[in-house]
């Protein structure tokens, strides 16, 4: 088998390095970080923290080296999406493409590219220390499913689950993600913001009783939005929250879009409240609390890029 994954940052390279250890699968990784790919190709992917591991990845920042793959995984910003599929879409003429990103709407930029979409949702986090070097910071599980436009084969779908599983990264194929995903969109768009705009790890925000109070009030307005799609959450975002803000979870864990606040990167706000904002309006949902906080951290960008 092989794989290529899309976007080679903390996530990418979680999966990257982790799929690299099995004999039966070769990863390769598209990344624009040239020092990172250099450092890849050097000394190999190195992971530490929650797991120590070194992975002997291809890397390249040129798309026209990659060859044909039999499955794809993007794990680039939501942002990004479009135009990384896009470079790397010969590579996949007769495979099966992956999302593991944050957000709404990267299957459906996936899918004006390759013809088989595999919706994926994933909780494993981590950053980048140093080219070629991630800090492993929260397992967790992958749940992988079709999208339904244009889905891949089930089979196809439980293949790439059994790799990730085999390598390390626990992953499920289930016949609807759509509950998975949106469990984690809430999730997000409840405390990554919350955190990014008051610089506090996850922890931090959940022990504050208003900050807290606050997060529940996001959560509400998303569960009421996936309630008007027929969208089964597959568990209450509320528990995932609590069982996060654990010392031994990811108490500690500054979210990617602090992350992004810290380093003045444009965050993915768009694609999380802004998402649950724009399918709100389009089915009737109220969602003024997730319209205020993208409006805030969209300021906050404002603040470093005019």
């Amino acid at each position: 088998m092989r794989i290529c994954v899309v976007g080679c940052g903390a996530v990418g390279s979680l999966f990257a390095a982790n799929l690299a250890r099995l004999d039966d699968v070769e990863v390769w990784a598209y990344d624009l970080a040239r020092d990172h790919v250099d450092a890849i190709n050097a000394t190999g992917l190195r992971l530490s923290g929650a797991g120590d591991v070194v992975g002997p990845v291809r890397a390249t920042a040129d798309a026209r080296e990659l060859p044909p793959c039999d499955f794809g995984i993007v794990a680039t910003k939501a942002m990004h999406t479009s135009a990384a599929v896009a470079a790397t879409e010969h590579t996949f003429a007769e495979g099966a493409v992956a999302s593991v990103q944050n957000g709404i709407g990267n299957e459906e930029a996936i899918a004006e590219h390759v013809p088989r979409v595999i919706r994926g949702t994933t909780f494993p986090a981590g950053r980048l220390l140093e080219p070629g070097h991630v800090l492993w910071e929260v397992k967790g599980d992958t749940t992988f499913g079709p999208f339904e436009p244009q889905p891949a084969p089930q089979a196809e779908i439980a293949r790439l689950a059994d790799a990730c599983t085999r390598g390390g990264m626990p992953a499920n194929a289930v016949a609807d993600a759509r509950g998975p995903q949106w469990r984690k969109v809430i999730f997000n768009a409840a405390t990554n913001p919350v955190g990014a705009l008051t610089r506090l790890t996850h922890g931090r925000v959940c022990e504050r009783p208003d900050l807290r109070a606050l997060v529940t009030r996001l959560v509400d307005e998303g569960k009421a939005v996936a309630a008007a799609q027929q969208i089964e959450l597959d568990a209450d975002p509320e528990e995932l929250i609590d069982h996060a803000a654990r010392k031994d979870v990811a108490y500690d864990h500054k979210a990617s879009m602090l992350q992004d606040v810290e380093a003045r990167r444009q965050t993915e706000i768009d694609y999380l409240n802004g998402g649950i904002v724009r399918f709100g309006r389009d089915l009737g949902v109220p969602t003024p609390l997730n319209e205020a906080i993208w409006a805030l951290v969209r300021g906050l960008e404002a603040a470093w890029t005019t």
